[in-house]
């Protein structure tokens, strides 16, 4: 039990470093994803080995998921992202040191250490909810999922003046976007280390309490995850996340083949990324007026129809449409399973459960990016598809099968009455 009494003011300035964190460090990422697969090619002398340092960003995030979870159960939610944000600013130093080294492998180091930074920064909506009743969580985790929005309009723009500036430093001027990237983790590890306070985890307990049935059980590790709601909250994020990736990461490609410009598949990028980003915050007020597990249905069905859409035509027309679906699809199982995830934990198990789901969508995106191109080489966009609504369709399955054997949970927003063992 604690006695922090926690104010509107002190919600909100949680809400809003982290809210700024994710803008922050996203637009670092994106900038510097811009130039990552040109910059491998380069180092290596090898285009085959292009996509390795962004497989070892995706492989760094997963493997630091459920390590900085655990710190932050153990050691509190500031300390947890201050180590995450502080090895991330390691990783982008290291990878501007590569590029002016002309070293491959020393570049993919930091891209591995950038990972785990981002691993700690998409766990940060976590930690801004649960400073929030259960009913109110929701809206909250996507009004900092909405932040990515920043970074996908900001991080394009900070390439070239970063580019002109290391030039004129009379450094390499490719370095730019990575020591631009260096300073807004600095600036995001100098935010969550100042003015996360009182550490969310403590405000977390007072917002709901460990009561005496609670802190006489000590529920094993496994048991924390046998949750068949808690695997439906994965099963969202982690089927949402690969099938929108399997679609996403092809798409340019297929639209080369018949013939699109640069300007057309920006147009279609930019209508996948207002779905996934755009509207989140009106995304976290549905989850928290109809239900997690509403929610859930629906961006299931979207993804359906995405998957179904997209090999109909080349236009950009239809894909445009095709991939804001499958944007929005993703978005609203990534806030619905998200705020499902938090229900039924106590602040000291979340971290941990909650690293151990962004591990599972690390891997996803990572399966989902490399294995893309080998479906699309074997069947094109309508095998891409086929893949992405097998995918779908197994969530479906989960969905339907966790509705009929847990209808005592589906209350749109899990209250503190909820019973400790579920």
């Amino acid at each position: 039990m604690t006695d922090i009494k926690i104010t509107r003011w002190t919600q909100w300035r949680i809400t809003a470093v982290l809210f700024a964190d994710q803008s922050l460090f996203s637009a670092g990422v994106i900038a510097a994803f811009t130039l990552m697969p040109i910059l491998a090619a380069e180092l290596s002398g090898q285009d085959s080995l292009a996509g390795v340092p962004s497989t070892v960003l995706l492989l760094g995030r997963a493997i630091a998921a459920y390590p900085i979870g655990w710190l932050m159960d153990r050691w509190g939610r500031r300390w947890g992202l201050s180590v995450g944000y502080g090895v991330g600013a390691l990783g982008w130093g290291l990878a501007a040191w590569g590029i002016m080294a002309s070293s491959f492998w020393g570049f993919c180091f930091g891209a591995g250490l950038v990972g785990m930074g981002r691993s700690a920064s998409e766990q940060g909506r976590y930690v801004a909810a649960e400073v929030f009743p259960a009913e109110r969580r929701a809206r909250i985790i996507g009004l900092v999922v909405f932040a990515g929005t920043i970074g996908a309009i900001g991080g394009p723009q900070l390439v070239e003046p970063a580019q002109r500036w290391a030039a004129a430093q009379g450094l390499v001027g490719s370095m730019g976007p990575y020591l631009a990237a260096l300073v807004l983790n600095g600036v995001a590890l100098g935010l969550t280390f100042l003015f996360l306070r009182p550490d969310p985890l403590q405000l977390g307990l007072a917002v709901r309490p460990v009561t005496d049935e609670m802190a006489g059980q000590e529920r094993p590790f496994r048991l924390l995850l046998a949750s068949p709601v808690r695997i439906l909250a994965v099963l969202a994020m982690v089927i949402g996340q690969l099938v929108m990736t399997l679609i996403m990461v092809i798409t340019p490609l297929h639209m080369n083949h018949h013939a699109h410009g640069t300007g057309s598949i920006a147009t279609v990028v930019m209508a996948h990324t207002l779905g996934m980003y755009g509207l989140s915050g009106v995304t976290g007020r549905l989850v928290d007026k109809y239900g997690r597990f509403p929610v859930i249905f629906w961006g299931t069905f979207i993804l359906i129809a995405s998957a179904l859409i997209t090999p109909l035509s080349p236009s950009v027309l239809n894909l445009s449409v095709a991939l804001f679906l499958l944007g929005l699809g993703w978005n609203f199982c990534f806030v619905a399973g998200s705020s499902l995830l938090s229900d039924g934990l106590t602040a000291v198990e979340r971290g941990r459960i909650q690293g151990v789901g962004e591990m599972l969508v690390a891997v996803a995106s990572g399966l989902g990016g490399l294995g893309s191109g080998f479906v699309f080489d074997g069947g094109g966009i309508v095998g891409v598809t086929v893949v992405a609504l097998a995918f779908t369709l197994a969530l479906a399955t989960a969905y339907i099968y966790t509705h009929l054997t847990q209808k005592s949970t589906l209350a749109p927003h899990p209250g503190p009455e909820q019973k400790f063992g579920e």
